[in-house]
């Protein structure tokens, strides 16, 4: 029986070798398109390993994401999805439905002074971390600009006047260049991204450079496509990526 839909959809068959801050990031960054993503939950617990919830603001925008990425190819493994069997404490909140769970028996034994230790040398993994907000976006939010206002997308030793040129004037081609992509994105992040449209061949980034990347397709009127489809999008709250055909 399937579960009816809501904010929250349950994603499995993850690849376990992923770190859980990168899974995060690179969640946000496939799933941001549907729609505002309140929170993204990945443990790494031995029960929770290869699985995560990802909480939509709006339930339209949950069921468009699980339509659109059921099987996607996400770091070598397809993607199961599926809503979320209830709410989420978060979504609960929203909705005034929210009830406190009772706290466990044992959980009485560690406010002890003997547990004072543990939290010091045991943190559990996964389990603070995802208090408040979008974890993990705070510090990408927070990380240093990328280069100075005004030189997003300069080429070494290029002129100001050439950073400005207008994307029109430069022909459609099956390379396209990005600009003012966040410090933390990787190649992976971006061939995700990308590898939905017909034709995607690869991605190249530039060493020394976090904030630029070229991403080549088979034809022109494919890279097109692409271009058109994600110019705009917002790997991180607060970078949108700029895309341009790339110069010949």
């Amino acid at each position: 029986m399937e579960n009816k839909p809501n904010n929250t959809i349950y994603i499995n068959n993850l690849n376990e070798k992923i770190k859980k801050e990168e899974l995060k990031k690179s969640l946000y960054a496939i799933f941001s398109q549907f729609g505002q993503i309140i929170e993204i939950v990945a443990l790494k617990t031995l029960k929770m390993r290869g699985q995560a919830f990802v909480i939509f603001k709006e339930i339209q925008s949950a069921t468009n994401a699980l339509r659109s990425m059921q099987g996607f190819p996400f770091y070598d493994k397809p993607m199961r999805i599926q809503y979320s069997n209830k709410d989420s404490d978060i979504v609960a909140k929203l909705k005034g439905t929210f009830v406190e769970r009772p706290k466990k028996e044992k959980r009485k034994a560690e406010d002890k002074p003997k547990s004072s230790k543990s939290a010091k040398t045991g943190v559990v993994a996964g389990v603070v971390p995802m208090q408040g907000g979008m974890p993990g976006m705070a510090m990408m939010s927070g990380m240093p600009a990328m280069g100075q206002p005004g030189m997003v997308g300069m080429m070494p030793g290029t002129m100001p006047g050439m950073a400005m040129m207008p994307p029109q004037e430069i022909p459609p081609n099956k390379i396209l260049f990005l600009n003012n992509l966040p410090e933390e994105t990787t190649d992976t992040m971006l061939s995700m991204l990308f590898n939905q449209f017909d034709g995607f061949k690869e991605v190249r980034l530039v060493p020394g450079r976090k904030d630029i990347a070229f991403v080549e397709f088979l034809t022109d009127p494919q890279a097109a496509v692409a271009k058109d489809a994600l110019q705009g999008f917002k790997i991180t709250p607060t970078n949108a990526m700029k895309i341009t055909f790339a110069k010949k």
